[in-house]
C-alpha cells in the first residue's frame, strides 16, 4: 500500500487529540505478559530455475511478482510443518 505525500503530511500534522482510539485495544498488564518478540524474517536475493510459465503467469499478474512468488513458497514450507506437527 502506497500513501501521497499530500496524505502523509495531512495525518502528521494531525493532533492526538484528533485520532480515534475507540477500536485500539487497552495493552494492559495481561498483554505484556503474554507478548512475545518476533524478529522480522529478511528476504534474501538468490539465483533459482524456475519454467518459464510460472514466472509468466506470476508477471502477468502485476508489479510485486516476486513477493506473491515468495508468498507461495512461503504458504507452502508452512503446510509441510504442518503435516509434520
Amino acid at each position: 500500500m502506497t500513501i501521497s505525500k499530500k496524505r502523509l503530511a495531512e495525518l502528521v500534522a494531525r493532533t492526538d487529540d484528533r485520532i480515534d482510539h475507540d477500536e485500539i485495544p487497552v495493552l494492559d498488564e495481561t498483554f505484556w505478559k503474554n507478548a512475545r518478540k518476533i524478529e522480522p524474517d529478511p528476504t534474501r536475493a538468490v539465483t533459482l530455475r524456475i519454467r518459464q510459465s510460472v514466472l509468466d503467469s506470476f508477471k502477468a499478474q502485476g508489479k510485486g511478482y516476486q513477493t506473491r512468488m515468495n508468498a507461495v513458497l512461503e504458504s507452502y514450507v508452512r503446510s509441510l510443518s504442518q503435516d509434520r506437527g
